[in-house]
């Protein structure tokens, strides 16, 4: 299956700016997650029965995954921390769509979540798949590798020559280093959304050595992750209005590093998220 998703290209501050259009490839299914699980999406049916993953309730890994699985028709638990009542009466957002495709939740007390899913690996059958949060996982890399080929295509073009960098967005990371691993005759920029760049070299370093030709710029200020900031609001309002929409959890904070601190033509990888938008922007407005 290889999905050539197209690359427009808008203007910001002044700068023009290249995107890949990887959240037009599928509404659940898009961006960095549609790459990352890419080896899962070719994985026959009857290879397995369950799959378990775990991690935050807002997860976009949470409803691709959810989505996967209920084209495979794969039972999928998804285990987390006690969720809010707030979540819980959405009727937006990527929690509530998982649960309609079919997810099953399991809620574990704080204290008690992170030794839970650490020994999630050891009563697995050969049917059951775990996947770790967020898709971190050395299959991952196939899907990059196809992200790459689309990407060496299309900078064939006259139109894309100019193209020196690409950037990406790290939760993780893994997309970023095997997109680096795979294009090591560009510059590939990122930057961490969760934790720190030390964290992020951690979660980087657990699946390969990090190369030379990535680029982790660190932010002059310090983000939370899924905390509500107003320049976040002010760049997202900004980019939609430069003609394409992006997410409001990751996006943001790579945009605002890339406009303080790159000069080169560089190309976005956009990582989809936009299910998760609608959530957060209630949650803007409730502040407001």
């Amino acid at each position: 299956m290889f999905i050539l998703s197209p690359i427009s290209k808008i203007t910001l501050d002044g700068r023009d700016f290249y995107i890949k259009r990887d959240e037009t490839i599928d509404p659940y299914l898009s961006g960095n997650k549609y790459r990352k699980l890419y080896a899962l999406l070719q994985t026959p049916k009857n290879t397995f029965t369950k799959v378990i993953s775990y991690g935050g309730t807002q997860s976009n890994a949470m409803l691709a995954l959810t989505a996967i699985c209920k084209k495979k028709e794969w039972e999928f638990i998804y285990y987390t921390k006690k969720i809010t009542p707030v979540i819980k009466t959405q009727k937006v957002g990527n929690y509530y769509d998982a649960l309609s495709l079919g997810m099953k939740i399991v809620e574990l007390e704080n204290d008690l979540y992170k030794e839970y899913v650490s020994g999630l690996r050891l009563n697995l059958d050969e049917k059951t798949l775990l996947i770790d949060q967020g898709g971190a996982d050395v299959k991952a890399r196939e899907g990059l590798e196809v992200l790459a080929s689309e990407l060496r295509e299309q900078f064939k073009l006259e139109e894309f020559s100019e193209i020196k960098a690409i950037a990406t967005p790290s939760g993780t990371g893994t997309t970023a280093l095997y997109l680096a691993l795979s294009l090591p005759e560009y510059t590939i920029y990122t930057t961490p959304c969760i934790g720190s760049v030390s964290y992020l070299k951690e979660q980087m370093q657990a699946l390969d050595e990090i190369p030379s030709n990535l680029i982790i710029l660190e932010s002059k200020k310090k983000y939370h992750f899924a905390k509500l900031y107003d320049e976040f609001l002010e760049i997202y309002e900004k980019l939609e209005r430069s003609g394409v929409k992006f997410d409001l959890l990751y996006a943001p904070a790579m945009w605002l590093t890339l406009l303080a601190q790159t000069k080169e033509s560089v190309l976005y990888v956009h990582s989809g998220g936009l299910s998760g938008n609608a959530s957060m922007l209630e949650r803007y407005k409730r502040r407001h």
